[in-house]
């Protein structure tokens, strides 16, 4: 049993996901059922083996740490209450990317303490790249290779890219360039959008939505650790927790220096 102060933590979640993501890419792009759960989202039998071998790994590293899992969730719906420290785990963030053979999407766990998000792993099953909390930041590595550290880059407003959805509407793209000031606008899926931010590709993301806390927790930590922000679009603290709304979110944006 792995202790969770450890600092090492991160780079135990990173194990786990790159685990998961060898079950999905033995999916990609082959034949595989595409169901719908109750509210219509697409799930797959990747989504399934993944969620499988990330909580089987929990238990055995974590025992004593509740985990609050997408799939999990959708079959036999989520807690009422929830204690102070718990995991948050995406199987496979961008499941629609995934079906149509996009490459973005990602496995998640994060790491909640007292409503904060303070490990986290994010994988791309696709580029082979995972970013994990460390002691010291946040790193990057390719699977099973070497870790580097990722670090924000600092605003600077004639070349600041925000990371959008692929459905973003252009009025709405408008209504966003004007509030945050941003020049430029690049569509990608799931969490890797937060990823981007902390490795010093991109400045911006502004969800003005709907998403779970699943699906941003992993990248919400490794933002952080690598000096950038999650909030609220007044500016105040985006918290985790929420077993009274179902572990939904509200609004949040994204950004790095």
């Amino acid at each position: 049993m792995a202790s969770i102060d450890s600092p090492s933590v991160g780079a135990l979640l990173a194990d786990i996901v790159e685990a998961a993501s060898a079950e999905i890419l033995a999916l990609w792009r082959g034949e595989f059922v595409v169901d719908h759960k109750p509210d219509a989202s697409p799930v797959t039998e990747a989504d399934r083996r993944a969620e499988a071998v990330i909580l089987e790994r929990l238990a055995r590293t974590f025992p004593d740490i509740p985990v609050i899992s997408e799939e999990d969730a959708a079959e036999f719906g989520t807690p009422s209450s929830i204690g102070p420290r718990f995991f948050l785990v995406d199987p496979l963030d961008g499941t629609k990317a995934f079906v149509r053979g996009d490459s973005h999407f990602t496995v998640n766990i994060g790491l909640v303490q007292d409503g904060v998000p303070v490990a986290g792993a994010v994988s791309a099953p696709v580029q082979g790249r995972t970013w994990f909390t460390g002691s010291g930041g946040a790193l990057r590595r390719p699977f099973g290779g070497t870790p580097e550290p990722v670090r924000v880059r600092p605003w600077s407003t004639e070349n600041a890219l925000a990371l959008i959805s692929h459905t973003m509407k252009p009025e709405a793209l408008e209504a966003l360039k004007a509030q945050y000031g941003f020049a430029h606008a690049q569509a990608m899926d799931s969490s890797i959008k937060l990823c981007i931010i902390a490795e010093g590709a991109a400045d911006l993301y502004a969800r003005h939505g709907t998403t779970m806390e699943w699906d941003i927790a992993a990248g919400h930590a490794v933002l952080a650790a690598a000096g950038g922000s999650v909030r609220q679009p007044d500016g105040t603290p985006f918290l985790y927790g929420k077993a009274d709304q179902g572990f939904k979110n509200g609004w949040f944006v994204a950004r790095g220096g």
